[in-house]
C-alpha cells in the first residue's frame, strides 16, 4: 500500500524514485496524514481506500515540503 500510495504522489507531484524509497514515502506520508487529520479531527474509514488516500495526502504533503527544501 505505501509503495502504490509514494508512486502515485510521486507522478502527482512531478518527482521520480524508485520503489523501495516509494514504499517509504508511502509509509511517512501515511504517519504524517494521520497525524494532521487526527488534529483536524478529521476520521478515515477502515478499509484500504481509505488508508492509500490518507497515505497519498500525506505522501503528496512530504514530496511538496522536500521540492520547497530542495529549491
Amino acid at each position: 500500500m505505501g509503495g502504490l500510495a509514494g508512486w502515485l504522489a510521486g507522478k502527482f507531484m512531478n518527482v521520480r524514485f524508485g520503489i523501495l524509497m516509494n514504499i517509504l514515502i508511502g509509509i511517512v506520508g501515511a504517519v504524517v496524514a494521520s497525524a494532521i487529520f487526527r488534529r483536524l479531527g478529521i476520521g478515515v474509514e477502515g478499509d484500504w481506500l481509505g488508508y492509500l488516500i490518507t497515505s497519498f495526502v500525506g505522501a503528496s504533503i512530504l514530496l511538496f515540503v522536500v521540492k520547497l527544501v530542495r529549491r
